[in-house]
């Protein structure tokens, strides 16, 4: 029968749970080196076998001759996503363990990922570097190689992460300088960092962070914006919103920025309120340079009042529609997507949705054949066709279905007449 550590080396995680079920011992010591199989996993990243290895009962907390554990090689590895995975598994670990993983996170994010490379390798050579992306979340991190050493650059990503876990409160301004060390929308540390501002709800973290967008710096104003967009959507999980209706508050800033992702980021806050004055300042960028800030306009539209949901006027609607002709295709979708959730019975839109299933872009197609069906516009028999044969990635999508759900809506009507 093959060895456990035959399978973790070939990153199999169905083998390792069939050999674990099987009986095989999760922590048999392998070479010289005597490190267990989900050390090995650790170091090769491979998440779904250091899963397998962790329900089949290995031990993330065991100490080894060298007087590290797996998870302790987790934090030293970088890897934000294992060293989590390993935290879920391990027993409530007491005040001195949580010190000792995070002077081992700390003492990377200050020397610097590289710096602290070579020290532990005593190589001089070239680092090899390759961009990381989760395929899931979607967020990426630098890996670097020496000497057959490999270290992800997301230390002050778990250092952030467990503080938030054993309830301590990270100042402001230094969560801050954490997320501006990798300033990149898209990295997990700059990720993390909005995400446990934007967990705090408490007006102290909405007034620093709306502060923060009068700074010069276009990065500084950035990370608010991101921050003020979590604070707005909310906690789904658990249901708290406080600031619900406080994207009407960044109107003054959304009138004045001027960098174009800031801006994107603050209209696509302001989007999760409605008032008035967010529908005036959406359109006033609706011919914007910038396609990501013309893409939120339609998103601006409609505000409520005391007699409940108020949608778009004619004016407003009839300046919308325009977008339908924008030269990018992001926008074009973008307008396709809102015009599909709108129930009004405007000719004009369901025109504008006609004339977007032949747009060269499968999904908008898509949207704009749903749209149709969902107002019960015939012309979306027609135009079903339109959308073409789809791949996988649009298989399972619901819409495909609106065209014959139309049908049977028609069928019912005709049984009952």
């Amino acid at each position: 029968m093959e060895s456990l550590v035959a399978a973790v080396r070939r990153g199999d995680a169905d083998a390792v749970r069939e050999l674990l079920e099987a009986g095989a011992d999760p922590d048999p010591l392998d070479g010289p080196d005597g490190l267990p199989p989900l050390c090995l996993a650790v170091a090769a990243y491979d998440e779904p076998v250091v899963e397998a290895l962790l329900e089949g009962g290995a031990d993330p907390l065991r100490r080894l001759p060298d007087g590290t554990t797996a998870l302790l090689r987790a934090v030293d590895s970088g890897s934000k996503r294992m060293t989590e995975v390993l935290l879920r598994h391990g027993v409530p670990l007491p005040v001195p363990e949580r010190e000792e993983l995070l002077n081992h996170a700390r003492r990377w994010a200050e020397a610097g990922t590289e710096a602290e490379l070579r020290r532990r390798t005593g190589l001089a050579g070239p680092v090899t570097r390759a961009r990381v992306v989760d395929d899931e979340i979607g967020w990426w991190s630098e890996e670097l190689t020496l000497g057959g050493l490999t270290v992800r650059d997301e230390h002050l990503a778990i250092i952030t992460t467990m503080e938030a876990r054993y309830g301590r409160r990270t100042p402001f301004d230094e969560l801050v300088a954490r997320a501006l060390a990798r300033p990149d929308r898209d990295h997990v540390v700059w990720s993390e960092v909005v995400f446990t501002l934007g967990r705090r709800f408490d007006e102290e973290t909405w007034e620093w962070t709306r502060d923060l967008l009068n700074h010069p710096d276009r990065l500084h104003r950035l990370l608010a914006a991101d921050v003020l967009m979590f604070l707005v959507l909310g906690d789904f999980l658990t249901g708290r919103d406080p600031f619900w209706d406080r994207g009407r508050q960044l109107v003054p800033w959304a009138e004045q920025e001027e960098d174009p992702e800031v801006l994107a980021v603050i209209l696509q806050a302001m989007t999760h309120d409605s008032a008035p004055e967010i529908e005036t300042v959406g359109l006033s960028y609706l011919t914007h340079p910038d396609p990501r800030v013309r893409a939120l306009v339609p998103d601006t539209l409609g505000h409520y009042s005391d007699d409940g949901w108020c949608p778009p006027g004619p004016e407003s609607l009839t300046a919308v529609l325009t977008l339908a002709r924008d030269p990018d295709p992001d926008v074009r979708q973008a307008l396709c997507y809102w015009l599909a959730h709108q129930r009004g019975s405007e000719p004009e839109a369901g025109d504008v949705l006609v004339a977007l299933t032949h747009d060269e872009r499968q999904q908008t197609r898509l949207y704009a054949v749903s749209g149709l069906a969902l107002r019960d516009d015939p012309r979306c028999v027609e135009a079903e066709h339109r959308i073409g044969p789809v791949g996988e990635d649009l298989r399972e999508d619901e819409r495909l279905l609106d065209v014959w759900r139309y049908q049977q809506r028609l069928r019912k009507a005709d049984e009952g007449a």
